[in-house]
């Protein structure tokens, strides 16, 4: 059983598999000399021949061939190791490869808990599938040939051939599983990943099902899919068992048939000793490398079954680039010193169902400040992941610099448009860890500069500067703190266009207005589009675009809004008098 496409795939990985199998057929040319050797003694023994230069002569080939064989032993074992290597970070490397081509929108199109699963336990199984499988696949074929050879010149022609006809018995059950296998190791994967990413999900809202008391009814779930899980590998297992007991059936009684041939060869008077020694000790290694590979049949076919979900990845489409041909730098300076954003009739959903954005038009001029409002699941943060690339899919028109979004490549739109987000990601390291990816040529000074613009330098100088500590997303900052850094990665990277999506979300008070002074200063000579919850922001803005259910309701000034007094003026009411009574401004009586 051996997938073409995938052995093309890591044929790079051959030469180790053509070791492994050359140094197995060195171990095995071992064990023929040590049974010739000990057969002849014992042939002499039953004569009577047995003398002390006899014993040393034997005592030395065996002497010599058990170094021999832990050589080839050892080497096999070298040559299955490196080849798992090479599989194993050749196939990381392609899957990773691939969704840096897909991009930020990857998630659209395969689960990230799939994505884990794969780059560990699917690979790991392929490791086995070329460390282990394909190198006894190709040895049990050449070891009855090369044992037939031996014996039927120096032993027995007629129970060589029996021991031949037999060994194909064990391939033919082999073909036989595999045909029930497939199916049910396909579905055995399907529920695998379905399960992790059920744990996934369940372990990144831990805390919020705590809170509201619901992680007895997630386990119960977990529980049930578990259960699911359990029995198909139940299965898996029932049908590797009853797989092994016909081969173990199989292998032993066409052992025992070439043995009991032999042996009546001898009775015969048509063999010697010696001869039905050599047969009845070498019969079973007929049989044991293809016994031996039907154990590692069933890691094969869960290996196959993983590639065919890898291969489902390393196969989805990309982004074709059109422009310009390449697809590499596409803004050219005129585009870059006037880098509007155009979005004409955009239409949007998640679902084919559920539609999100409804037609939205709108129009961020070069060098502007516009912001964005709207209540909860209005689309904000939809028209944000539309312009920064990380969806993709939609109906209508948007440019950038004149240039269609559709047209550009990620890295071209990433380098040109930052987007800071209330979530962004902090890098287990330093503090200049986490700031390098923006510019990885940017001077220490250029990194201080960016921190002390978000007033962060003067608590990291107290912690280590540059050098300080940053755990895992930033849980040793505190939240404010874990933004601010975000802000100056953003600030580092130093491109046309801001793009900040409820930034300001889940932070104090003192930390929010820093971050929006930063905001203001910016937007003086950058692009920015601000989108918030709270509009006491987004007052000094150039425009403002007020969204409701997906469209665009209002736009204009706050001035202009205001006065029109339309679904921003009254929202915008609601939040300060809101903020009024939370600082006891309004009475009650």
């Amino acid at each position: 059983m051996i997938k073409t496409r995938l052995v093309k795939l890591l044929s790079h990985a051959g030469k180790y598999i053509l070791y492994h199998i050359f140094w197995q057929w060195g171990a095995l040319a071992a064990q023929i000399v040590a049974v010739f050797a000990i057969s002849g003694f014992f042939e002499n023994l039953y004569e009577g021949n047995v003398t002390t230069g006899l014993v040393m002569q034997k005592g030395c080939i065996l002497a010599g061939v058990l170094a021999w064989r832990f050589l080839c032993d050892r080497m096999a074992a070298k040559a299955s190791y490196q080849a798992s290597v090479d599989v194993k970070k050749t196939l990381r490397d392609k899957i990773y490869e691939k969704l840096l081509r897909l991009g930020a929108s990857y998630h659209e199109k395969i689960a990230t808990s799939e994505v884990v699963q794969l780059s560990t336990e699917g690979v790991e199984q392929l490791e086995t599938y070329f460390g282990k499988y394909l190198p006894q696949l190709f040895y049990s074929l050449l070891a009855p040939v090369t044992l037939f050879i031996v014996l039927s010149v120096t032993a027995s022609v007629r129970a060589s051939v029996v021991l031949l006809v037999c060994v194909p018995l064990i391939p033919v059950s082999i073909v036989v599983v595999q045909k029930i296998a497939k199916r049910l190791l396909n579905k055995y994967w399907s529920i695998y990943t379905g399960l992790g990413d059920s744990f996934l999900e369940n372990l990144q809202g831990l805390t919020t099902l705590k809170i509201y008391q619901a992680d007895g009814k997630k386990a119960k779930e977990m529980d049930e899919e578990a259960a699911e899980f359990r029995r198909i590998t139940m299965k898996v297992l029932t049908m590797q068992l009853n797989s092994t007991s016909v081969m173990d059936i199989v292998a032993y009684g066409g052992a025992a048939v070439g043995m009991i041939v032999a042996v009546n060869e001898f009775l015969h008077g048509r063999i010697g000793f010696c001869q039905t020694m050599c047969i009845v000790l070498l019969a079973s290694e007929f049989f044991i490398p293809l016994r031996l590979l039907g154990s590692f049949f069933h890691i094969a076919m869960n290996g196959m079954a993983a590639s065919d979900k890898i291969f489902r990845l390393l196969d989805m489409e990309e982004e074709k680039i059109s422009i310009h041909g390449k697809g590499k730098t596409i803004f050219n300076r005129e585009q870059l010193k006037n880098l509007s954003v155009e979005m004409e009739e955009v239409c949007f959903s998640y679902q084919k169902e559920r539609e999100i954005l409804h037609g939205v038009s709108l129009h961020i001029p070069s060098g502007s400040f516009v912001s964005l409002v709207g209540e909860s699941g209005c689309g904000k943060s939809t028209v944000a992941s539309l312009l920064s690339g990380r969806n993709k899919g939609y109906a209508g028109r948007i440019t950038l610099g004149g240039v269609s979004a559709a047209e550009l490549s990620e890295e071209e739109l990433m380098r040109h448009v930052t987007v800071v987000r209330h979530n962004s990601y902090l890098f287990p390291g330093t503090v200049r860890d986490n700031l390098r990816p923006a510019r990885p040529d940017a001077a220490e000074k250029e990194m201080e500069e960016a921190l002390k613009k978000v007033n962060l330098w003067g608590y990291l100088q107290g912690q280590g500067g540059l050098d300080a500590m940053v755990s895992e997303n930033g849980d040793n900052l505190s939240g404010g703190q874990r933004q601010r850094l975000s802000m100056a990665r953003a600030l580092l990277h130093d491109s046309e266009m801001y793009i900040f999506d409820e930034a300001t979300s889940n932070i104090d008070a003192e930390s929010e207005e820093l971050i929006m002074e930063v905001v203001h200063e910016l937007a003086k000579r950058k692009t920015v589009l601000l989108i918030s919850h709270r509009l006491l922001n987004v007052v000094s803005s150039d425009c403002i675009y007020m969204l409701q259910d997906g469209a665009v309701a209002e736009s204009g000034t706050h001035k202009e809004l205001m006065a029109e007094k339309g679904a921003y003026y009254h929202l915008y009411e609601s939040q300060r008098e809101l903020e009024q009574f939370g600082k006891g401004r309004v009475t009650v009586g």
